[in-house]
């Protein structure tokens, strides 16, 4: 089955001339039979800062607008999973609000305050800092695309592996409004609202809103309690204001909140305890056998997932002259969650955690954009950041350890803050030297500081040590240390590109991207905190590509090859102790392990067949490999060496990912508007984490949906219905992996089977 999907899309791509599957017009421009509905629409991309056409710039970029989303049936950020090559865009594992992406086999699924993500995830051009509320639900959303490669010359903050920009809808060019309610499977109930327009001929304005409902998909077979649920409420406001034709400014305030129960996983190594008198106890078997989504937690009802997101932005443009346009983008944003993860996913209490952050972000760029009207066009700017985050973290273990069967209460406290200033200054030149040649080429300096003072305290009840034997090194022990360090790079781009005909173009490029270094925070130890910085990621990439359509504008697509050198890749990894001891470590510490090489090929495409059927598909084909991983646990004379652990895969980076997609309209006779498409999207084997434990990986498997849409004769109406996961296939999307503590390993899985119906009013 999985070949033949595969063959499909092949035969499709290598017959196609196009890029990017994004048809960015809205849901209530649903047509067939026209000649303008014969032909695929030109997409307009910012992913140069500036507007321009999909096929006119040298970078690698997928486009989607409201109704392709409508059509991927995508109401979060992580329902683009399948849709983009070399993508892999899921919910963090125990987190109901984190986002783990990676991009080219590149990206950061720690959600610890202490790492940086390896893709940058933009809203209206602000970044969001943390994949901590990264989440994000689309209810307003007018365009997302999706860069693949370093951002290390335009981009606000630097990034290694890509960068995600959702640009949400402008009261004064999407006027008018809709209201949409959506039941389905699961106890799924959504309502999501959307007005705007002018208030005046110089001032609009518009609201958006979402209440996004699920019982989750995984419960406790004996009392019912529902896990991996959602109850989130969510509002953005706009205010608009041009007062003449060289002046914009648009004021954004938007919240987010969302209340969620425990996200969870299942265990799938065997639990173990560490009995002092008795040695090590198993308290789990391993999984066995398909997942039947049950799960139990040592946590109340009362312990769940809280976050409030919240943030202002205030954009501008001034056109200076015809030839120069300045911009100022400003936002503020906070981030607030309490959040209780059960680590190892089981009634025990082994790796139980409260994880509280406040986040404040405060972040400034300005651009001077030129354009000569003809041959040459430049970006210059400067760009700031200012992130403080304090956060309290507490661990409950009290079956991890035993004496004579008796458990050993455990505790520690965590009390860490955090503060980053980015500052840059970049510029980028885009210059037709020739008629069908460009040259272009871009440079950005970073200045990453940071500043880290973490204190941890372990509390051990120890009333169930007999004799005063305790091997611990010492009891109640508190841990302090502060840290203050910079980082600077230099981040070139240039790229070359020729237009063979008006519809076809071919480019080279190379990129460089750079992740600052840090402070690892799970430093629990005086020789943990010696070693506690870990230094900058680094990756040059090089590409080349093709970009086209065909002269009636029903067939488009691209196709192209990139080489990645990734260097000094951050990697947490799970100190193993002494088997021979019964004293731990709880070390987790962050090595620059790595060298990597990558290599890859991406096709995209889609064509118009007959007067009102769509086919699209792309392809990904990946090969990340180590050029080196020093770990020392590899080394069978380590204290701590484990055969288990291994370094063959690098995770998240499946070898071949490929989606087709059909869509078919029908003409009913009274005027209205039926369609009716469903797609297939194929994903190989993935590891899904970084020591490469086998029952944390995921086997090859192809997921199938359909929908059906009806459109009334003047698109007032329009009524959806759709299954995802048409198959009910099971399979693993995140894993956790804390081998050093009771033997986690903890798998989370993608949603099952589900309907859904949504009726929408447009006025």
């Amino acid at each position: 089955m999985n070949r033949t999907h595969l063959s499909v899309a092949i035969g499709l791509l290598l017959g196609m001339a196009a890029s990017a599957p994004a048809q960015a017009q809205q849901s209530g421009e649903r047509q067939a039979g026209s000649d303008e509905a014969q032909r695929l629409d030109n997409v307009v991309v910012t992913a140069r800062r500036r507007e321009e056409s999909i096929f006119d710039v040298p970078v690698a970029v997928s486009a989607f607008g409201e109704s392709d989303l409508i059509e991927k049936q995508a109401s979060a950020i992580d329902g683009l999973q399948g849709s983009v090559p070399n993508l892999n865009i899921v919910q963090g594992r125990g987190s109901a609000n984190s986002v783990n992406v990676f991009i080219r086999g590149i990206g950061q699924p720690d959600a610890l305050q202490t790492f940086d993500p390896g893709v940058g995830m933009y809203v209206d051009d602000i970044y969001y800092s943390r994949i901590n509320g990264a989440l994000i639900s689309m209810f307003d959303v007018q365009q997302v695309e999706v860069l693949r490669g370093p951002q290390g010359t335009l981009y606000g903050k630097n990034s290694t592996g890509g960068a995600i920009k959702i640009t949400t809808k402008n009261p004064f060019d999407d006027e008018g409004g809709s209201i949409e309610g959506t039941i389905g499977q699961f106890g799924r109930a959504e309502g999501r609202l959307y007005a705007g327009g002018q208030l005046s001929d110089t001032l609009a304005a518009s609201v958006a809103g979402a209440w996004l409902t699920n019982d989750g998909f995984i419960s406790d077979a004996a009392s019912g309690r529902r896990y991996n649920d959602d109850d989130t409420r969510a509002i953005r406001a706009k205010l608009a204001y041009r007062p003449s034709d060289a002046f914009r400014a648009t004021l954004t305030i938007d919240h987010t909140k969302q209340d969620a129960s425990l996200a969870m996983g299942r265990p799938m190594a065997p639990l173990r305890q560490t009995d002092l008198a008795l040695g090590v106890v198993q308290l789990k078997p391993a999984a066995s056998g398909g997942f039947d989504y049950f799960a139990r937690t040592s946590f109340g009802p009362d312990k769940g997932q809280d976050m409030k997101h919240q943030g202002l932005t205030l954009g501008m443009e001034w056109d200076l002259s015809d030839r120069w346009l300045f911009k100022s983008i400003t936002g503020h944003r906070r981030l607030d969650t309490n959040s209780y993860i059960d680590i190892d996913a089981s009634e025990f209490e082994l790796g139980d955690v409260l994880v509280a952050l406040d986040q404040k972000q405060t972040s400034q760029e300005f651009q001077w954009q030129f354009d000569n009207g003809s041959n040459l066009q430049s970006t210059f700017g400067v760009f700031y950041m200012k992130e403080n985050v304090p956060s309290h973290q507490e661990a409950y273990a009290d079956d991890l350890f035993a004496n004579a069967g008796v458990p050993v209460g455990f505790l520690r406290t965590i009390d860490d803050d955090l503060t980053t200033k980015s500052t840059a200054a970049f510029a980028h030149v885009n210059w037709e030297f020739a008629p069908t040649w460009k040259l272009a080429a871009g440079l950005r300096y970073t200045r990453d500081e940071k500043d880290y003072a973490r204190s941890t305290s372990t509390f051990w009840e120890s009333d169930s040590l007999f004799l005063g034997f305790i091997p611990f090194p010492a009891l109640n022990e508190t841990v302090a240390f502060e840290g203050k360090q910079s980082w600077t790079a230099l981040t070139p781009s240039i790229s070359l590109q020729k237009n063979f005909t008006d519809r076809v173009m071919g480019y080279v490029s190379a990129n460089r991207g750079f992740k600052s270094g840090g402070f690892n925070g799970r430093a629990n130890s005086a020789l943990e905190v010696a070693n506690a910085v870990f230094d900058p990621e680094f990756v040059w990439t090089y590409e080349m590509g093709v970009k086209g359509s065909s002269s009636d504008g029903r067939f488009r697509g691209g196709a192209l090859a990139f080489i990645s050198n990734y260097e000094d890749f951050q990697a947490r990894v799970s100190e193993i102790h002494n088997p021979n001891s019964t004293s731990p470590t709880f070390s987790f510490p962050v090595l620059n392990a790595a060298e990597l090489d990558i290599k890859g090929i991406e096709l995209e495409g889609a064509a118009m067949l007959g007067e009102a059927t769509t086919l699209s598909a792309q392809i990904g084909w990946l090969d990340a490999d180590y050029k080196k991983f020093d770990d020392p646990r590899l080394d069978a004379s380590y204290p701590g060496f484990d055969p288990n652990v291994s370094h063959d895969h690098v995770p998240f980076s499946p070898e071949m990912t490929a989606r087709v997609a059909l869509n078919q309209g029908f003409s009913l006779g009274n005027g209205s508007m039926l369609s009716v498409g469903g797609d297939a999207s194929y994903r190989a084997k993935t590891w899904l984490s970084v020591d490469n434990r086998d029952v944390l990986s995921q086997d090859a498997y192809t997921l199938f949906g359909l929908y059906s849409i009806w459109d009334s004769p003047d698109y007032t109406w329009q009524v959806r219905a759709g299954v995802r996961n048409l198959t009910d296939k099971e399979y693993k999307v995140e894993g956790q992996e804390f081998a050093s503590v009771g033997n986690i390993q903890t798998a989370y899985y993608g949603w099952r089977r589900n309907w859904y119906v949504s009726v929408r009013y447009n006025f």
